[in-house]
């Protein structure tokens, strides 16, 4: 189902829109009926992932003085690292990206005058969780430079639009997953989990490993919120609506339910018809056992609903992009 068109059109900026996320919510913007201009320095997103119709400018989000202009009604912002375990290794890359680059971004946003953003912040902001499902107050406290530069923009937005009247969404994922139409995820490295399975299923890994297996969970292996990436775009163009001047709404997003890794891996085998084998390896530090998100307040504040729950739906997409892609990428 694509997103239904604006009596309304707008005039947005995405940065990052060359990436999973960004792409399909540049497409969802695209099929409302607005004008998007991407922004990506390609650093990890894909030419190919910029949608048809949309304007491209390969560059950093350090730059987003020279590209902005009043005419521009909002900015989508996810140009940013991703990798927890890089951002333990290399902290600077995180903070100079992320928490610079978002610095930059919003003193470009208020030179000219462009006034409502929407943040791709993310579940990794709360770290290790003292209940389930997870709400938007319970305590922040990352675990990861990735997690922490995520949530020190935040804190960045809250004081912006307090000070500069700034409309303001940050949206927190949990796990994205799926695909929408040519758009998917293309990670180098790849560290999540339904592309890895699939990828053994397409015969380019010989196994997937299982990193724990004695977690308190029915299965004994972790349990996370999956929610699809056209559920989690059609989010971001209700925050477009939902922003308010002066005021930063933080809403998670997930479907509120979770599936542990073994359901994830029999998911697959199910959609693919492929045999997955497992490998068992040792936990891994930082893994919680469950991360489910409550999504009240996307519902409440947002109007949000998502429409794309079913695991095997997600991993069907899934494995439509994946196999189309092996068929194009030599």
């Amino acid at each position: 189902m694509s997103s239904p068109r604006t009596s309304n059109p707008k005039k947005y900026l995405v940065t990052g829109g060359a990436g999973y996320v960004g792409s399909v919510v540049a497409q969802h913007l695209l099929e409302a009926g607005h004008a998007v201009t991407v922004l990506d320095d390609l650093s990890t997103g894909f030419r190919a992932g910029v949608p048809a119709g949309a304007t491209f400018i390969e560059g950093r989000v350090q730059d987003a003085a020279r590209h902005l202009d009043p005419s521009y009604d909002g900015v989508l912002h996810f140009a940013a690292y991703s990798q927890v375990g890089e951002s333990v290794v290399d902290p600077e890359k995180y903070w100079v990206n992320n928490v610079g680059g978002t610095t930059a971004l919003l003193a470009a946003m208020r030179e000219h005058g462009v006034r409502t953003l929407v943040f791709s912040s993310t579940a990794a902001t709360y770290g290790e969780p003292v209940s389930s499902p997870i709400t938007e107050t319970d305590p922040t406290a990352p675990t990861s430079p990735y997690g922490a530069s995520k949530l020190a923009v935040d804190h960045m937005i809250s004081g912006e639009a307090t000070a500069h009247g700034l409309a303001a969404v940050s949206l927190r994922y949990f796990n994205v997953a799926g695909a929408y139409g040519s758009c998917g995820e293309r990670h180098t490295p790849e560290s999540h989990l339904i592309p890895l399975v699939l990828q053994v299923a397409l015969g380019k890994r010989e196994s997937i490993s299982v990193y724990g297996d004695d977690y308190p969970t029915p299965d004994g292996t972790c349990v996370r919120d999956y929610i699809h990436v056209a559920d989690l775009a059609e989010a971001h163009l209700l925050a477009l609506d939902a922003a308010a001047p002066g005021e930063h709404l933080i809403c998670n997003l997930g479907n509120g339910n979770g599936f542990s890794v073994r359901e994830v891996i029999e998911t697959v085998r199910k959609v693919t018809g492929h045999a997955i084998p497992e490998t068992p390896a040792p936990r891994r530090g930082g893994d919680p056992a469950v991360l489910v998100a409550s999504a009240a307040t996307a519902v409440e504040r947002l109007g949000w609903q998502p429409s794309r729950a079913d695991l095997a739906g997600i991993v069907a997409d899934a494995w439509e992009f994946a196999r189309r892609e092996e068929t194009v990428t030599p």
